[in-house]
């Protein structure tokens, strides 16, 4: 009987750290948010043009993320891409908040609540280019507004990842189709 009055908390309290873990909004170390962001004009359709790979976009190509404003204030995530593997078309809408002040692009996301994770723009060029960070060094996207991005950029970006940790022999490239 005693054993058993030990084993539940324990029990409890690692499913709440097990909770946490997954709820992390963290932001790689050495890596900042950019600052006096504008919500408004990072609206709208991005192409994935590199990314790491994990198991929600394993084997997809012709990715993209459109942004749109809930009436809540918070931020529609509808991510779309082809898995060539299953030949279909995936779909997954989830939602993102500020951590802080919407002026800091510091977001956190979600697509199966109540599990959210970090969103962190961490560089970005005329609202036209991304590099987006998770909470740590295992997540990193790049993002365009056009299936390409200008090799100055790419260098630019993956020279940044590099400096914070970032493996970048890792990354995918995403490829799209030609319209």
């Amino acid at each position: 009987m005693k054993l058993k009055n030990i084993f539940i908390p324990i029990a409890i309290g690692a499913a709440g750290l097990l909770v946490l873990n997954f709820c992390s909004v963290e932001i790689p170390k050495g890596a900042t948010a950019v600052q006096n962001f504008d919500a408004d004009k990072y609206l709208g359709k991005w192409y994935e043009i590199a990314r790491f790979d994990y198991r929600f976009e394993r084997n997809m190509d012709n990715v993209t993320a459109t942004y749109s404003k809930n009436s809540d204030g918070s931020i529609k995530v509808d991510n779309r891409g082809y898995h060539y593997v299953k030949k279909e078309w995936k779909q997954s809408v989830g939602e993102a908040r500020f951590v802080n002040e919407p002026t800091e692009a510091r977001l956190k996301v979600s697509f199966f609540k109540p599990i959210w994770s970090g969103y962190n723009v961490i560089d970005l060029v005329d609202y036209k280019y991304a590099l987006v960070a998770g909470n740590n060094t295992d997540y990193l996207w790049i993002l365009s507004r056009e299936t390409t991005i200008p090799e100055t950029i790419k260098q630019r970006f993956l020279k940044k990842s590099k400096e914070l940790g970032f493996k970048n022999e890792e990354l995918i490239w995403v490829k799209h189709d030609k319209k």
